[in-house]
């Protein structure tokens, strides 16, 4: 059964999403890339078997017909995995046509021991050794049709000999792959975040998006280093950004959106030649990111900290939304008023903190931060919504810097800096002293909900004749 196009939202879920997993549905468009065409959505493994059936035979040896599907389910992951086409602004995720893709044919039968093997193996798939992407896996059938990859008829001759499956795909893609099995199944989504990125934003997208760019400026020396700690979005990748733009004629204002993500996402994808036969590859390091992007009950830490300053923010403004501790430990207090903010705003009520629930609590804690009841929250000054770090420079650089000036005066272990409005050097050396001094730790220099609220906490209690 197909169902029309549509936008699968992200989930909550547990687990890197940047990592390759099996999608549970694929859109297929019917027709080239460029021409008018329906599409359709329906099951990863109905179109697996779909595929298989319309591109080799029953009648041909297991060990054929498993290296067939292996190469397909392959290709499709890959076409996938580097969104080729919504990279390039389409609203599908592979089309119909063998001249680009794969043989579909829509409510066509299908055969049984091909449905049996699809079954078992769709959810694997080919890697080069090292990668962690799904290999591009090119077929054609080997007589009227030549190319580099898997020679579909030819598959059949080696299976005759008593090749296994995965000694046939080593012959066409070398002996170099491997073949993952047993991938998650996942709800598959298109990647791009739930709103822009932009100076003071951080997590695993931008992670993504430094990475990106990284790799990018090689081939492209005008996009400058990115100096940010990794997955902060500073004036470092806000340059990069801008830099980019530049160079690929897109509005240049240095925030990520849609068009800026999909179209650094497709530049990316052309240098390291990740729809070739000879792909360049992503190993796992490129895919590390300081940042989780989910959280649960028993979770603990600096990021529970974070997220409980936006949920007891919300609790503040909210009256059916509990207050919580801001403890960081995520405890059943927690649970229940994500439960109850999942609640008011229309999601899955799973007590889980991800990316959905994330984007959610940013986007309305910048909405009423500033109308948040005097003396709920620890500090009168609110926290502005967004990570403070290098290179940044707003009126509330200058809000901060005044406050640490003034704290220097009285606690002589901050050191004394100059108002500028420019997150410099003294800056970050002064707020690493604070966090150091009065948080217990080694400071990062970035200035989250956390850091700013206890620096203008202290602000406040300091002597009034400090202040003047």
């Amino acid at each position: 059964m197909f169902v029309t196009h549509k936008i699968i939202s992200k989930s909550d879920v547990i687990g890197n999403y940047n990592e390759p997993f099996i999608p549970e549905m694929v859109t297929v468009h019917l027709g080239p890339p460029d021409e008018p065409a329906e599409n359709i959505t329906l099951p990863f493994p109905d179109y697996i078997k779909n595929v298989a059936s319309s591109e080799i035979f029953p009648t041909w040896p297991e060990s054929a017909i498993r290296a067939n599907i292996y190469a397909q389910v392959s290709f499709t992951l890959n076409r996938m995995f580097t969104e080729w086409y919504r990279s390039r602004g389409y609203d599908f995720d592979i089309t119909n046509s063998t001249r680009y893709d794969q043989s579909f044919v829509p409510n066509r039968d299908i055969f049984a021991n091909i449905s049996n093997a699809a079954d078992e193996i769709f959810n694997t798939y080919i890697v080069k050794q090292g990668n962690i992407e799904p290999a591009f896996t090119p077929y054609c059938n080997g007589t009227t049709t030549k190319c580099e990859g898997l020679s579909q008829w030819g598959t059949v001759s080696l299976a005759e000999k008593g090749y296994t499956p995965y000694k046939i795909l080593q012959t066409y893609y070398g002996d170099d792959i491997n073949i993952i099995t047993n991938v998650p199944v996942k709800a598959n989504f298109e990647s791009y975040p739930l709103y822009p990125l932009t100076v003071g934003s951080f997590g695993q997208n931008v992670s993504t998006i430094q990475n990106e760019l990284a790799r990018i400026s090689q081939n492209y020396p005008s996009i400058p280093k990115i100096t940010d700690e990794k997955g902060i979005f500073g004036g470092s990748t806000e340059a990069a950004v801008k830099e980019f733009q530049k160079v690929f004629n897109l509005t240049v204002d240095g925030i990520v959106g849609n068009a800026t993500w999909y179209k650094i996402k497709y530049i990316y994808n052309g240098v390291k030649g990740l729809g070739e036969l000879i792909s360049e590859g992503i190993r796992p390091e490129e895919l590390e990111s300081p940042f989780e992007i989910a959280w649960k009950e028993g979770d603990s830490g600096i990021w529970i900290k974070l997220l409980q300053y936006y949920v007891r923010a919300l609790g503040c403004y909210y009256s059916d939304i509990p207050l919580v501790e801001i403890d960081g430990y995520f405890g059943p207090d927690t649970t229940k008023a994500i439960l109850a903010i999942k609640k008011k705003f229309g999601l899955p009520e799973d007590g889980i903190v991800g990316v959905e629930t994330w984007g959610l609590l940013d986007k309305t804690y910048k909405a009423i931060y500033n109308k948040i009841p005097e003396g709920c929250l620890e500090s009168a000054s609110p926290y502005p919504g967004y990570m403070l770090s290098r290179d940044m420079a707003d009126q509330n650089v200058r809000t901060l810097q005044t406050y640490l000036k003034k704290i220097s005066e009285y606690y002589p272990n901050i050191p004394s800096l100059e108002i500028t409005g420019v997150f410099d050097e003294q800056t970050e050396n002064a707020v690493k002293a604070f966090e150091k001094n009065f948080e217990g730790a080694e400071g990062t220099g970035l200035v989250g909900p956390i850091t700013w609220s206890n620096i203008a906490k202290t602000y406040e209690n300091l002597p009034i004749e400090s202040k003047q």
